[in-house]
């Protein structure tokens, strides 16, 4: 006889649901940065969701940019955004490594989360290198978002085959991750789909942005332990 105060756990550790929170806090953060930033535009010079890209958003300065063009960007909160593209890099890569027993114990896992680090990393040098600061810098870590990134939900989605845990997520996981590579080859090869440059990068950043918050969520309801059991007669 089995008692009915065992349990058969724990179907993932506690740090997962902490991981998960600080994916959540990150992407939600950063979203709302985003707006504000955005609202900060004067009426003379509004924000463009299609013809300005997101990191004219921490842009420091006031002019044209870049230099020699009549793309005019002038960010009031740079700094708050700058800030928020860090504190949602940290977030990141401290949850990937907080929640990485929520993946099965494959290879490919420990590839998936570490390319999520590798984005995180890349969000943390986004913030501390504007554009106009070291565009080497912040297209280097840009670069790492959108291809590290997008790279990792495809190699994650073959993570959760067979894991019924992640069942309903899979699909979206390796579809999210798709999309965001084949527009990030888009914007590369100067073809942005009537969407505007800036458009087409946020068809290449959404995506994992997305994913952090539906995937936190998901990983926030997974049970700590099995349910208990019910003694055999």
């Amino acid at each position: 006889m089995v008692s009915p105060e065992t349990r058969f756990g724990p179907l993932v550790h506690r740090s997962v649901h902490h991981g998960s929170a600080l994916w959540l806090a990150g992407a939600l953060q950063f979203v709302v940065a985003m707006v504000v930033v955005q609202l900060s535009w004067t009426a003379a010079h509004p924000y463009s969701l299609t013809q300005n890209y997101i990191s004219d958003l921490g842009n420091t300065g006031c002019g044209d940019w870049p230099s020699g063009t009549t793309h005019y960007v002038c960010s009031p909160w740079h700094l708050v955004f700058d800030v928020s593209s860090v504190v949602l890099g940290l977030l990141v890569v401290l949850g990937a490594f907080l929640l990485r027993t929520g993946f099965p114990m494959r290879g490919s896992s420990k590839v998936g989360l570490g390319l999520v680090v590798i984005a995180g990393l890349g969000s943390i040098g986004v913030g501390l290198a504007p554009e106009n600061v070291n565009l080497a810098a912040h297209l280097g870590s840009a670069g790492m978002i959108f291809l590290g990134g997008n790279l990792a939900l495809v190699v994650l989605a073959i993570a959760m085959f067979r894991d019924t845990r992640w069942n309903g997520c899979r699909a979206y996981t390796v579809f999210s991750g798709l999309v965001g590579l084949i527009a990030f080859a888009l914007l590369e090869t100067g073809h942005d789909l009537g969407l505007g440059a800036g458009g087409m990068e946020r068809l290449v950043a959404a995506p994992l942005l997305l994913w952090l918050l539906l995937a936190s969520v998901h990983l926030l309801r997974f049970p700590q332990f099995a349910p208990h059991t019910v003694p055999s007669s």
